[in-house]
């Protein structure tokens, strides 16, 4: 083997392994947003796929060249479609939760899914607005003047997705410890109580709601510019069973713990689908495609099991002078007959 063919190799492993990461910190996005909305404020939110696609269109609209069987095509800069995303999907986000947070835990679930179930469909038969099921492609890509130097281009990009995740964090970490956050808490844990304090529990769920589908359709636009091209499949219920469970393996309530999970959980499922193409022929691999599944479902039950809390699990401010506790799972109180 020649040593140009050696370096090729190389070349195009570490930019197949940089794609992979800057991949894993856009999903380390929607999860800082599922976090806003579950882990701080106890909403039960199972249409995030709806939320990520509406973001990752509206920028595609926003920013891709004009063509003639297709509505849009503004060519604006990849900044003003990212804001452009992150406003319309805050928008939706509003509608859908001024209609749907009177209602409690599992109703608020199946409106939410049936929402996104709607807004797939809308996805797939929208074709003069979003190309149907042939999907969108040739989306302008940042930093596409180094495209050339393959490694050059991918690690501008993921410099870019982890300056991203850097502020994101910064800033939900900063409404946090604020007395808006304090806030959401006190409403996830007791409303009545926070009601009886002069707080308005449906307005500081609407507000946490349309942060958390604000940052999840910025992610949606991220992803789709560092992609280039998305299509309806994208955007199934498989996207929000992928979120949930990475919050629920890194840390509800718990910024880095949504951050680590996404890491996680995207690395397994990468590998697995790596090792499955591996094991199994080709004609079998599209059933066998379902063991990622079954691999993620068995990881959540035995860290469960071992940590119901998650890796990082949420860390309560009890004082300014006592600092902060993790929070354990409360211990089972036996009768003193048992």
């Amino acid at each position: 083997m020649s040593p140009q063919v050696i370096i090729d190799g190389l070349i195009a492993g570490s930019t197949i392994g940089l794609g992979a990461i800057g991949l894993t910190l856009t999903y380390s996005i929607i999860c800082l947003g599922l976090n806003v909305q579950w882990g701080q404020t106890g909403l039960f939110n199972v249409g995030v796929a709806a939320f990520v696609g509406v973001g990752a269109y509206t920028s595609v609209l926003l920013t891709t060249p004009a063509t003639p069987d297709r509505i849009g095509g503004f060519g604006l800069p990849i900044a003003v479609g990212w804001l452009g995303a992150a406003l319309i999907s805050a928008f939706v986000s509003f509608l859908v939760g001024a209609l749907t947070l009177r209602m409690r835990s599992d109703y608020l679930a199946i409106t939410t899914f049936g929402i996104a179930i709607a807004l797939q469909l809308c996805f797939q038969n929208l074709e003069s607005l979003t190309g149907g099921v042939f999907g969108v492609g040739f989306i302008p890509r940042a930093f596409a003047g180094v495209q050339d130097n393959p490694i050059l281009f991918n690690y501008a990009n993921l410099a870019l997705a982890a300056v991203l995740v850097l502020v994101l964090y910064l800033i939900l970490e900063h409404l946090a410890r604020s007395p808006w956050g304090r806030v959401l808490r006190a409403v996830r844990e007791d409303e009545t109580a926070a009601q009886s304090l002069g707080k308005s529990p449906a307005s500081l769920r609407l507000q946490a709601f349309v942060l958390g589908g604000a940052i999840m359709g910025l992610a949606g636009a991220v992803q789709a510019h560092f992609v280039g091209f998305i299509s309806p499949p994208n955007y199934l219920p498989m996207l929000t069973f992928q979120v949930w469970a990475m919050l629920i393996v890194g840390g509800s309530g718990n910024n880095k713990g949504a951050i680590l999970g996404a890491v996680l959980v995207w690395a397994i499922w990468a590998l697995s689908g790596s090792l499955i193409s591996e094991l199994f022929p080709a004609d079998q691999q599209a059933r066998a495609a379902s063991l990622q599944i079954a691999i993620i479902g068995v990881m959540l039950c035995l860290l469960l099991l071992w940590r119901p809390q998650g890796l990082l699990p949420e860390r309560q401010i009890i004082s300014k002078h006592l600092g902060e506790r993790e929070e354990k799972p409360k211990p089972i109180r036996r009768h003193k007959n048992a």
